[in-house]
This record gives C-alpha cells, sequence and structure tokens, in this order.
C-alpha cells in the first residue's frame, strides 16, 4: 500500500532534497517544502532539483522568492501535514 510522504526543507537543503529523489524508489507518493527562506543555489540543489521534476514530485514553498515550485502560505501548509503518513523535517 502507497504511503504518503513528506519531506520538510529548511537548514540541510541538499540533505533533504537527496532524501526525497531517494524515496521515490519505495514507490510511495513523495511530495516536498521549501520553508521559511530562497533554496540556496548550489551545485547540488540543482541536480536534486532538476531530478524531482523528472520524478514528476511535487515541491511546495512558502518563500515567494523561490522559482517553479507552487506557492503555499505557512497556514495551507500546516493544514496539508495532516493528510501525510511520514513527515521528515530536515
Amino acid at each position: 500500500m502507497q504511503k504518503t510522504v513528506t519531506v520538510m526543507v529548511r537548514e540541510r537543503q541538499d540533505e533533504a532534497l537527496r532524501i526525497a529523489v531517494g524515496l521515490t524508489l519505495l514507490d510511495d507518493i513523495i511530495e516536498v517544502y521549501v520553508l521559511d527562506r530562497k533554496l540556496d543555489e548550489t551545485e547540488n540543489n540543482r541536480l536534486n532539483l532538476e531530478t524531482i521534476d523528472m520524478m514528476d514530485i511535487n515541491i511546495f514553498t512558502n518563500a515567494k522568492d523561490n522559482e517553479g515550485m507552487e506557492y503555499l502560505s505557512t497556514e495551507d501548509i500546516a493544514k496539508r501535514l495532516l493528510d501525510y503518513d511520514i513527515v521528515l523535517p530536515y
């Protein structure tokens, strides 16, 4: 049975995005939330974002300066968290 998993990206951005990509091996539904700040423009983040895009993983943010991500308010994100089976904060 598929589980719904979310990865919450804050401090350890590179590691969080890498984990999100790796979780796709489980054949679960994966979604990513980048919280409170712009995603750092590093090579690892760029590669992970490309892979996330190829794998059709939904990625959301509450920081309006994150391009290419769907913006949601912090309140909307909090409401959505109740629907996940697993929440992984990084």
